[in-house]
């Protein structure tokens, strides 16, 4: 597997995580920078989740260019 490939894979997995788990990208990230901050608010929830599907999509693109190219 080149570099592509890999590439294309780690995007897909970090897109997704970013999609379906975007409270844990929060505490992971930005939770230390608020001390009282007990959760995301919505907007930050909203905009992980469009950045979320962008990283998937490009992964997705990455693997399909590693396997027709």
């Amino acid at each position: 597997m080149n570099v592509l490939g890999v590439v294309g894979v780690l995007l897909l997995i970090l897109g997704l995580f970013m999609l379906f788990k975007p409270s844990i990208i929060w505490s992971i990230t930005e939770s230390w920078k608020s001390s009282d901050a007990t959760e995301p608010s919505d907007l930050y929830v909203w905009s992980t989740r469009i950045g979320g599907l962008m990283f998937t999509l490009a992964g997705l693109g990455e693997i399909l260019a590693f396997w027709v190219l």
